[in-house]
């Protein structure tokens, strides 16, 4: 099923009931004026297989995941940071954060995944696009 993915797209897994994940997927695909990104949900059968390809447990919904073809896949706050670095404009002072050390960044983004469905709710089931927005989730 890998073969579904394209080639020349940056692929972001994300927790499909997550409500704070689903909120900055809709920001993503609001600031993705260059087209760079996919969407996968972490629960769907491709999204388990790409994680398996990438060596980290399917089971792991605790992360943003950032797989590019062309360059190598990146996890939790370094993941957050480089989808944001494709974003123009005022995003870019967030970028500093590239100078703290990833295991403290880390700390911090662990907190908010074990915290999100307390903090932000959950869906019942994986979020389901618009027509509009088909084209940018895989299944």
């Amino acid at each position: 099923m890998l073969d579904k993915l394209p080639k020349h797209k940056k692929i972001i897994l994300f927790d499909g009931v997550c409500n704070l994940c689903n909120s900055s997927i809709n920001y993503v695909i609001d600031k993705d004026t260059k087209d760079e990104f996919r969407f996968l949900a972490l629960q769907s059968a491709l999204g388990k297989e790409l994680q398996e390809y990438l060596g980290i447990a399917p089971d792991n919904l605790d992360s943003i995941i950032l797989y590019s073809p062309e360059e190598a896949y990146y996890i939790k706050s370094t993941a957050a940071l480089k989808i944001i670095s494709r974003f123009s404009g005022l995003w870019k002072i967030v970028l500093i954060f590239n100078i703290v050390p990833t295991k403290i960044r880390d700390f911090i983004y662990d907190i908010v995944a074990r915290n999100r469905y307390i903090w932000y709710g959950k869906q019942q089931q994986c979020r389901i696009p618009t027509p509009e927005l088909e084209s940018k989730f895989l299944s």
